[in-house]
């Protein structure tokens, strides 16, 4: 198993980008953007990605990605007013998986605020909630995905 990479990442480490808002409701009471709310950043990163490159509602295809994991580096407090760019990058495509990396940066800084690792895994969405089998990702969703591996 190879170490991970540890180091601060940089724009230039990301493929496809997206600037989001942020919101007053984004901070918490010390000032700065509150934990729950990167999640929140990345979950509509990688989301916003497949529905505009894809061109299909996620939602409605056969098999559909749901969260197996995520993780979080902080490097710098980051809230609102500004603005945040959000990087995104594959970093593997397995046959029922996609394991994203997420940068945020707020402001004209090269280094990332933040990295986040969010990990789909595609379940049948045939038969709506509950015991949901694992299933391959479908041809739409790698059809964008593996465009951003590095």
């Amino acid at each position: 198993m190879t170490e991970p990479d540890r180091r601060r990442p940089v724009r230039a480490d990301y493929v496809a980008w997206r600037r989001l808002t942020t919101r007053w409701a984004d901070d918490d009471v010390y000032g700065h953007m509150n934990n729950a709310v990167y999640y929140e950043l990345f979950d509509t990163a990688v989301n916003a990605h497949l529905i505009e490159a894809s061109g299909v509602d996620i939602r409605s295809l056969s098999a559909v990605g749901v969260v197996a994991e995520t993780g979080c580096r902080y490097f710098r407090e980051i809230g609102f007013p500004a603005p945040v760019d959000t990087g995104l990058v594959v970093e593997k495509v397995g046959r029922s998986s996609v394991v994203y990396r997420i940068g945020l940066f707020q402001g004209d800084a090269d280094e990332a605020v933040a990295e986040g690792r969010f990990v789909h895994v595609y379940v049948d969405n045939t038969d709506g909630p509950g015991d949901r089998g694992v299933r391959p990702l479908p041809d739409e969703i790698r059809a964008v995905v593996v465009p951003l591996l590095r």
